[in-house]
């Protein structure tokens, strides 16, 4: 904190150096085996109780970054599917799928029973918490790229994630957010 504080530099540069600090932490803990992501979100939580200014500016110098970065992902990730396993999958896929969205939708709804928020913004909040794709198409390569058996089906079933929910969320959130929020 006290280097970022004492630092004359613009926030591009104090946002690169707090990627190759946070990547560096990823990097060696690997080597030792250790909770490295855990390490890295630390940083972003001290920085943002130390210095809520300072975290503003990196959030949005990242949220630019973001922008290309997930274009980059999602390339990747459609690069990598094969289209067959997802039309092996399909159907038994979904239903797996809507099923986790029922049970998840019933979690929040189950969680946000004692807020303070009125039935609508409870369905809205259980609209929000659909998956937006970003998570599985981060994550939908890992058992692929490290061999595990069923990798492929595994990546296939981000996919049919990816191409379900994002609309979905998307889709719900536009067409009922003036009408489950305005009282």
């Amino acid at each position: 904190m006290y280097v970022f504080k004492n630092l004359k530099i613009r926030a591009t540069e104090k946002t690169i150096l707090l990627i190759t600090i946070s990547t560096l932490i990823v990097y060696i803990g690997n080597q030792i085996q250790s909770a490295t992501l855990l390490g890295a979100m630390t940083i972003s939580y001290v920085l943002f109780e130390k210095s809520n200014t300072f975290a503003k500016e990196i959030s949005n110098k990242l949220a630019k970054i973001w922008i290309p970065a997930e274009i980059f992902l999602f390339v990747l990730v459609g690069s990598s599917v094969d289209i067959n396993i997802i039309a092996k999958i399909g159907f038994k896929g979904l239903l797996i799928l809507i099923i986790g969205l029922i049970f998840r939708s019933l979690g929040v709804l189950l969680a946000t029973k004692s807020s303070q928020l009125n039935y609508k913004e409870r369905l809205f909040c259980v609209i929000s918490f659909i998956p937006k794709a970003t998570v599985q198409a981060a994550l939908g390569m890992i058992p692929l790229q490290l061999g595990i058996i069923h990798g492929e089906e595994i990546l296939a079933f981000a996919v049919i994630a990816i191409l379900f929910t994002a609309p979905l969320g998307l889709i719900l959130m536009n067409t009922l957010s003036k009408k489950l929020l305005n009282n």
